[in-house]
């Protein structure tokens, strides 16, 4: 298989680093970042490897050579001047027939490309773009899809998101057009937590459709826009460690991610540990049968505690039993804009969650506009395992070592019945429903506390 690393970058945000080599090849602990890009690319079977350069090109191939030394094949595009994003495809299309891989050679990393390659021959996409929660969605490029995680549009005025249909199963959040980073999100406006990460899969004929670059081309504008209408464009939403190291900030953070081993192991080729969430009552304020966007509000603190734990080796993964669909109370472009509300307000609070699965079912019937086909006894309804089970089989988590938070104890028998270790919550419902008599493991006041009590000694 064949990689493409976008690799001329000046990082004028970053000069303060480091000035006179170009982007990719600012050491992270000694090593260029570009270095960890090709070493787990050759992890991941990418053995022949074009590295597009410019800027500043000698320190790269000097480094690099013929790329023997590093387990590769490494072959040179040197653009004698600035192209875009797209423009060298142009002229590497007679290499590059079959699918292959393109990324931003400013990223630190660790993915497994193997599971990512899989996902886009399965879709039969021209193009899958990589993308991922961040703690920065209010000035990142938001991903917009539909149900089946195809591209909308690059335009914010068109991002209505769409959840699917269920069919007797939970469904996890589809990521869900771009929104330019540069165009305004004024109150009221939502949108998932989901950004382009800079990590494209192609099939061979996109190479063909780039035209002699007499200017600059865009590889999102000019190339992947287009494309967007024919339905040929997918999303592969992944929890793996990627991330721009473009400031001194940023770059602060990845040398931590590398140092501390976070980076390798949110890679999903590693089993995950994984911290499950109930939603209501446990990181917003529990309201009832919550039906609209209006009634959801955070928890005190709620934000701050996901902030620490996206700073850990743990996932953060909502397990929410949604009957208000079953029972006609709520459509599921209601339940939509709810977690839309819901992403963003944790986003302005740099916090995130890596994923999340709800049950719309409810067994009882008699309700006036219940929906008859999602009212019978569900393997995903808490306290069953089901919304777990298919989220440890999404993101490979251990469940051994992982846990379930929540405010009812139909929370615990979730946890229990799935394998995990669990902590019953004093906030919402405080284990007032009553319906299973497991005790949990832990019983906390609230979110923080059970965040601390979990990460307890694993910061230091």
């Amino acid at each position: 298989m064949k990689a493409v690393i976008m690799a001329g970058g000046r990082g004028t945000r970053i000069q303060s680093i480091a000035s006179d080599i170009p982007k990719p090849m600012i050491p992270v602990l000694g090593k260029p970042v570009l270095q960890y890009q090709i070493e787990n690319l050759r992890r991941c079977g990418f053995e022949d490897i074009i590295l597009v350069t410019g800027y500043l090109s000698d320190p790269i191939t000097g480094y690099f050579g013929d790329g023997s030394g590093f387990g590769v094949n490494i072959s040179y595009f040197n653009e004698e001047r600035p192209m875009g994003t797209a423009g060298a495809l142009h002229y590497l299309r007679d290499s590059l027939k079959e699918d292959f891989l393109l990324l931003m050679g400013d990223l630190m990393l660790s993915v497994d490309f193997e599971r990512f390659m899989k996902a886009h021959r399965e879709s039969k996409a021209a193009v899958t773009l990589f993308v991922h929660p961040n703690s920065h969605p209010f000035d990142s490029d938001i991903i917009v899809t539909d149900e089946v995680g195809r591209l909308e549009d690059f335009t914010e005025d068109k991002c209505s998101e769409k959840i699917s249909s269920v069919k007797g199963r939970p469904q996890a959040r589809p990521v869900t057009g771009v929104i330019g980073k540069k165009e305004p999100r004024g109150e009221g406006f939502y949108y998932h937590n989901q950004v382009n990460s800079g990590i494209y899969a192609f099939s061979g004929e996109i190479p063909e459709l780039v035209p002699e670059p007499l200017e600059k081309i865009d590889l999102d504008r000019d190339v992947i826009r287009p494309l967007i209408g024919k339905g040929r464009v997918y999303a592969y939403s992944s929890s793996e460690y990627v991330k721009d190291m473009g400031t001194p900030e940023r770059y602060a953070e990845v040398t931590e991610a590398v140092e501390t081993g976070l980076a390798e192991h949110r890679n999903l080729a590693h089993r995950q540990k994984c911290i499950f969430l109930d939603r209501d009552g446990t990181v917003n304020v529990e309201k009832g049968f919550l039906n609209n966007a209006e009634g959801m509000e955070l928890l005190p603190g709620a934000a701050e505690a996901l902030r620490r734990v996206n700073s850990s080796e743990y996932l953060t993964v909502i397990i929410t039993n949604q009957p208000v669909i079953a029972r006609g109370e709520c459509s599921f472009e209601g339940l939509d804009e709810i977690m839309k509300k819901f992403d963003t307000l944790l986003g302005r609070e740099g916090a995130y969650v890596d994923g999340v699965f709800y049950c719309p079912h409810h067994p009882d019937s008699g309700f006036k506009n219940e929906v008859r086909q999602l009212k019978f006894r569900c393997r995903c309804r808490k306290g069953r395992p089901g919304m777990i089970l298919d989220a440890a089989e999404r993101f490979n988590i251990d469940l051994e070592n992982s846990w379930m938070i929540g405010d009812k104890t139909s929370d615990v028998g979730c946890g229990f019945n799935a394998g995990t270790h669990t902590i019953l919550l004093r906030t919402g419902a405080a284990g007032s429903d009553g319906r299973f008599e497991l005790q949990p493991d832990h019983i906390c006041a609230d979110l923080e506390e059970a965040v601390a009590l979990i990460l307890k000694g694993r910061e230091n």
